[in-house]
């Protein structure tokens, strides 16, 4: 009697405060209580088959909801089994992850704990991925300076090549005066190259790749990254 009159609402225990008999207080609130689970068990049963995991963001959301129609489905006598669970759970993935659906389904889970787990291990790995790429999105790394690696193998390369200083001297001396007799019109242009040159190397851009420290016609930098920064130039806000 006392382990019943302390669990019930505090205005049912004024109101069964004369009731001595358990088994009479048993009986009196099983008689006030027990159409309650005509009313709950359809209620329960129309969730349990409207539930549908797109409409939960988290699979502890969706789990805590699922056993709270099984627990009431279970306090009007319906019988939830494990095959039951995990059956429904299948049937209720997304209907653009049904592949997924399918590899789960090949693990072979016989306890709906076990399929639980593996989806919320899933969610945790899917979280830390959205993390990373958002920290640092693809591209936002700095390139490597790919000209100033091929001239340093370049150079090299010309210094084997050559050899020491007696080869040199075989060669003969070089022909200073070979530039004399150049166009005037070509030097000219060329001047106007290196300062134009020049004049883009003080902006620090390559026109090209966009990178710094190089000019147009030095930069080494390969085709798709390239490819890549023109494409970003056509953008309105110019954000590359």
């Amino acid at each position: 009697l006392i382990f019943l009159r302390h669990h019930i609402d505090d205005g049912l225990k004024y109101e069964y405060l004369t009731v001595e008999n358990p088994l009479e207080l048993w009986q009196n609130l099983n008689d006030r209580f027990e159409h309650l689970k005509v009313v709950v068990l359809p209620k329960a049963l129309n969730d349990w088959a409207q539930l549908r995991f797109q409409d939960f963001k988290t699979v502890s959301e969706y789990n805590s909801t699922l056993f709270k129609i099984v627990s009431q489905l279970k306090m009007c006598g319906e019988v939830i089994t494990e095959d039951m669970l995990l059956e429904k759970t299948y049937r209720i993935f997304h209907a653009s992850n049904v592949l997924l659906q399918q590899q789960y389904r090949l693990h072979g889970f016989t306890k709906y704990r076990e399929l639980i787990g593996s989806l919320l291990i899933a969610e945790q790995n899917n979280e830390f991925l959205l993390k990373n790429h958002e920290n640092r999105p693809t591209g936002s790394a700095p390139l490597p300076e790919v000209n100033a690696t091929s001239s340093e193998f370049r150079g090299r390369g010309r210094g084997r090549g050559r050899g020491s200083g007696r080869n040199q001297n075989f060669l003969g001396p070089r022909n200073n005066n070979s530039m004399k007799w150049q166009n005037p019109d070509t030097k000219q242009r060329q001047k106007q190259s290196s300062r134009d040159e020049q004049t883009q190397n003080k902006k620090g851009n390559c026109n090209r790749c966009g990178m710094e420290g190089h000019w147009y016609r030095a930069c080494r930098t390969a085709k798709h990254w390239v490819d890549l920064y023109q494409a970003s130039l056509k953008v309105n806000d110019k954000r590359i």
